[in-house]
């Protein structure tokens, strides 16, 4: 399985126009949360695209209210949907505010009713710790593959809240998966699951993917890129 490093000034305006282009074909997206992803969402949504045929999952979500500071959903409303000029895509988000378990079945019920999708594109932030989604180092979370969507009831890293994530299985089966990572504080983390000497690690997450996926794509700046080459990996 091809892992594609591409290495850039600015991943975050590569990540935008990937969010356009798919956005204006239709498409089905899985979008992240935490700090990164906000300009790539600011961006694509300046791009005047017509994002009404989109489709819109989430990867994971903390268990907080909708407008909670610490909301994926509310990440993606503020920073995408409150700044589309035209109609709103439609919006499939995680019920976090449920709890774990109880919005972890909801949006498996969720899933299995839309078919489950097919995910034009899965998008994923990289954690220090190597985390993807709410799937943190040595979790039981990380072995389960009878579900698509799991209750993470301790987080790994802050903010200590309890989450729902999708799985490895469906986090990875995406047309396309791409990575967006940008810092020195992810560059350890990069290397550990994208570098030449990588292989499934459950300290290591993101690492775990691969089997998963036809292909993977990391969008890095130069300070997320210093331990690992650039180009297929």
């Amino acid at each position: 399985m091809p892992v594609n490093l591409e290495v850039s000034e600015n991943p975050g305006q590569a990540c935008a126009t990937l969010l356009s282009s798919i956005a204006a074909e239709g498409g089905h997206m899985v979008m992240t949360g935490g700090g990164t992803p906000r300009a790539a969402y600011e961006t694509a949504a300046a791009s005047g695209v017509d994002w009404s045929g989109a489709t819109l999952w989430f990867g994971d979500e903390r268990c907080v209210p909708p407008h909670d500071e610490l909301s994926n959903y509310g990440l993606v409303k503020d920073s995408l949907l409150d700044r589309l000029a035209g109609a709103q895509p439609t919006v499939h988000r995680i019920e976090g505010e449920l709890g774990p378990d109880a919005a972890a079945e909801s949006y498996e019920r969720e899933l299995a009713a839309a078919g489950p999708p097919e995910f034009d594109l899965v998008l994923l932030g990289l954690g220090p710790d190597g985390h993807l989604a709410s799937l943190f180092p040595r979790q039981p979370t990380l072995s389960v593959r009878e579900r698509r969507v799991v209750g993470v009831h301790k987080a790994g890293l802050e903010p200590f809240v309890p989450r729902v994530s999708m799985t490895l299985p469906i986090l990875g089966s995406g047309k396309r998966v791409v990575f967006l990572v940008s810092g020195q504080s992810k560059a350890g983390a990069v290397a550990a699951a994208f570098g030449p000497d990588a292989k499934p690690d459950p300290r290591v997450p993101a690492s775990m993917l691969a089997p998963f996926a036809s292909e993977i794509t990391v969008l890095l700046d130069p300070a997320a890129a210093t331990g690992v080459p650039s180009g297929p990996a």
